[in-house]
């Protein structure tokens, strides 16, 4: 606990420029007296750290100071150049450039174990791009206009406040606050067609993290596979989520969406998966089956 806060004091006088002992003590919950221990322990660990009294006093850091090695464990050092490199697969010059420096001053290669790239096969296409211009609205609190294609089929154009990025079940998707609909929205980045960032700056808020919040109604759904399904089961679904039987079936339970996407999702198993409950699905995915077939067979 104290590596952490000692860490965030140096953090915070570098945000700050200064900071009194009250002032810190308040902030990190501690007494002043330990404020004044943890000082001490900074500058016996080679911190240039100081203090003045005086009304214009306060705790300082050394003029040029930069954060080096010395706070740091192997540890910690190693985990951010991981999460640096993890994010370096946009192709930004500048985290590549950070990575080279942060690597010379803990004095740690930066091992290339790990490789990203969300385009997709056959086309990289400019999913990097966007991701990347997404990416900057985020942080900047800029609007974005969108030409997106909904999971109804419908094409149309939208400005969204851009809230956060967001990775789930091997997808890339924004999190965003439509203006059109006057709601919070989910957006996945393969669909939205083309986008534009704004000038035009938002004050952020925070996004509902509960998806029936965002008005879609979630149930317990279970498919039965035959064996010979294993490879996409276990492509789509958690093993947790997976029970084999003796004779090599298998049973998926899920907490899933109930919309028009979960139909168009299961008719993509074809006739290799048994909807098991709820039974009423089964008589919407045949009439869309049916209605497939009608269009076809001539």
């Amino acid at each position: 606990m104290q590596e952490s806060r000692l860490f965030k004091i140096v953090y915070h006088l570098l945000d700050k420029g200064q900071a009194t002992a009250p002032e810190l003590a308040e902030k990190f919950e501690v007494s002043v007296r330990t404020i004044y221990r943890d000082i001490d322990a900074l500058s016996e660990a080679g911190i240039p750290i100081y203090a003045e009294a005086g009304r214009k006093g306060g705790i300082h850091l050394m003029n040029n100071f930069v954060l080096d090695k010395a706070v740091l464990s192997e540890e910690e050092k190693q985990e951010i150049l991981t999460a640096l490199q993890s994010i370096n697969f946009t192709k930004n010059i500048s985290s590549s450039q950070t990575l080279q420096k942060l690597s010379a001053i803990f004095n740690l290669s930066s091992e290339n174990w790990l490789e990203v790239d969300f385009s997709r096969w056959g086309n990289k296409g400019t999913e990097n791009e966007k991701f990347e211009l997404l990416k900057s609205a985020v942080i900047h609190q800029k609007c974005v206009k969108i030409t997106y294609a909904n999971s109804y089929g419908t094409i149309s154009e939208r400005i969204v406040q851009p809230l956060k990025m967001s990775y789930k079940s091997m997808s890339w998707y924004l999190k965003a606050y439509c203006t059109e609909k006057q709601d919070y929205r989910i957006f996945k980045l393969t669909r939205i067609i083309d986008l534009e960032v704004l000038a035009d700056s938002f004050r952020k808020s925070s996004f509902p993290e509960l998806d029936e919040a965002l008005g879609q109604t979630y149930n317990t759904i279970i498919l039965g596979f035959p064996q010979n399904m294993s490879y996409r089961v276990y492509d789509e679904f958690d093993k947790t989520q997976v029970t084999r039987r003796e004779n090599g079936d298998l049973i998926v339970s899920a907490h899933m969406p109930e919309d028009e996407w979960l139909i168009g999702y299961l008719l993509s198993f074809g006739t290799q998966v048994d909807i098991i409950e709820p039974a009423y699905l089964k008589e919407i995915v045949a009439e869309q089956a049916k209605k497939i077939y009608e269009k076809y067979k001539s």
